[in-house]
């Protein structure tokens, strides 16, 4: 039996009450992948069709005619592996920002911990995630086949980038998720904030090549300070053996992920024990 006990103070997050109703969590996950994809006629193909595309798009006018591919790296697999990292980023953040407002009706209705709602729309995110990383794989194999690409030593630590991918997502997502259920202008943000900060973050050109922003460039350390940036060069350089990962901003990276997900877990805190009253 689940005793519902008042919050009080900043940090009263019951993990032990969200672990108890990770079964909760699961058929969470489940619904909302395959309401994701009801009625649609393509399904689940739709989450290797919406990256193809882009990647088509990023390999004419950015590789092709701009010349802002990575070198000796074949334009389409560059672009695929960062448009596959960046969408897994973004969906995590978009789900978890629009988790209760989308969920308004269940959390009135049934009690259970109301972080179980972000955990399981950013955890759902890993299910397209996966087939888009098979379809990257299938390109992988045929060029270390051909020799085109090398896989390096550095492949075994491409899941550390997608797991600060899916935390760097639920801790944004969880921040905007408690502003939002008072602040609806947010929600009208979040979708044109990540397209401005995509185009800040190397998923549609490479960084070392002809932008300057290689170690030393007048830029360089403002922009390896965007928290994605050395996730997606680890990412890119684990699959396809290309660009450099600076240790030291990955790691820098690594320390501001962490802060925002205790920000969002503290703010989240915080809000939940009024935002039933304006959700």
């Amino acid at each position: 039996m689940s005793i519902v006990e008042p919050y009080t103070g900043w940090f009263n997050i019951d993990i032990k009450g969200v672990w108890k109703y990770k079964d909760l969590i699961k058929l969470f996950v489940r619904r909302t992948f395959v309401a994701q994809y009801k009625q649609t006629i393509l399904g689940p193909a739709w989450a290797i069709v919406q990256p193809f595309l882009t990647t088509v798009v990023y390999s004419l006018f950015f590789g092709n005619i701009a010349g802002l591919g990575a070198a000796g790296v074949p334009n389409f697999v560059f672009y695929l592996s960062g448009t596959i990292i960046w969408t897994l980023f973004a969906n995590c953040l978009n789900s978890s920002a629009n988790a209760f407002i989308s969920n308004a009706r269940i959390l009135g209705k049934v009690y259970f911990p109301r972080l179980v709602m972000p955990i399981s729309s950013s955890i759902s995110q890993l299910i397209s995630f996966g087939i888009q990383f098979l379809f990257l794989c299938g390109f992988l194999v045929y060029y270390s086949v051909t020799g085109v690409i090398n896989v390096n030593q550095y492949f075994f630590m491409f899941p550390l980038a997608v797991l600060q991918a899916l935390i760097l997502g639920f801790g944004f997502g969880t921040i905007l998720s408690s502003l939002t259920t008072k602040y609806r202008d947010l929600a009208m943000l979040v979708s044109f904030g990540l397209e401005l900060w995509k185009f800040a973050s190397p998923v549609a050109y490479d960084m070392f090549g002809r932008l300057s922003l290689a170690p030393g460039g007048k830029y360089y350390s403002f922009y390896m300070l965007n928290p994605v940036t050395p996730l997606i060069n680890l990412f890119r350089y684990g699959t396809l053996g290309c660009g450099a990962v600076d240790w030291n901003y990955y790691f820098i990276s690594w320390g501001e992920t962490l802060v925002i997900l205790f920000i969002g877990i503290v703010l989240f805190s915080r809000v939940e024990k009024t935002f039933m009253d304006t959700i």
